[in-house]
């Protein structure tokens, strides 16, 4: 399995890419084989001849697993995960992807926001989202046994989808 985390989040090397790296880690039981921490892309999302951005979108199909992460901002994820994302084709950009939307956010009100925000554009891009959102609190989400509540009730789902998507 290949296992990809994209970060959302406008600072570089945030609690978001800790949080998303540490969730990916725990859903394939290794670390991620490629960060893509959005941020460093800066003004080539903008465009659409920009090769590292193509590059990146090419490591992101090329992967079995993806968890999108972000933090919460007006209630939904950033405007640079969006820009990313626009680099997608609809309907097959994200193909044979299990997509998670995993977002941080500063207060418990925004609980459903990768579910209802993130999760539907991930779909309508193509992936697989069978796994439910997760949202955690930025200011312990290192401590959340909600983390581990997730990564224990959804591991098997992953492992079953990962398996039958490499056809065996």
């Amino acid at each position: 399995m290949t296992t990809t985390v994209v970060i959302g989040n406008p600072k570089p090397a945030s609690r978001t890419l800790a949080a998303s790296t540490m969730l990916a880690e725990k859903l394939s039981g290794a670390p991620p084989d490629h960060v893509i921490d959005l941020v460093h892309l800066g003004p080539g999302l903008l465009s659409w001849n920009d090769e590292a951005v193509a590059s990146a979108v090419r490591t992101v199909q090329a992967s079995t697993l993806v968890i999108f992460g972000s933090p919460t901002y007006k209630a939904s994820y950033t405007g640079l995960l969006k820009l990313f994302l626009d680099q997608f084709p609809g309907g097959t950009g994200l193909a044979d992807v299990v997509a998670v939307p995993f977002m941080l956010g500063g207060a418990p009100n925004h609980a459903l926001a990768p579910e209802f925000m993130l999760k539907p554009v991930l779909a309508e891009l193509g992936g697989t989202c069978a796994l439910p959102g997760l949202y955690l609190l930025d200011a312990n989400y290192d401590e959340d046994p909600a983390l581990d509540s997730y990564v224990l009730r959804w591991r098997p789902v992953l492992d079953a989808l990962t398996r039958s998507k490499s056809g065996r």
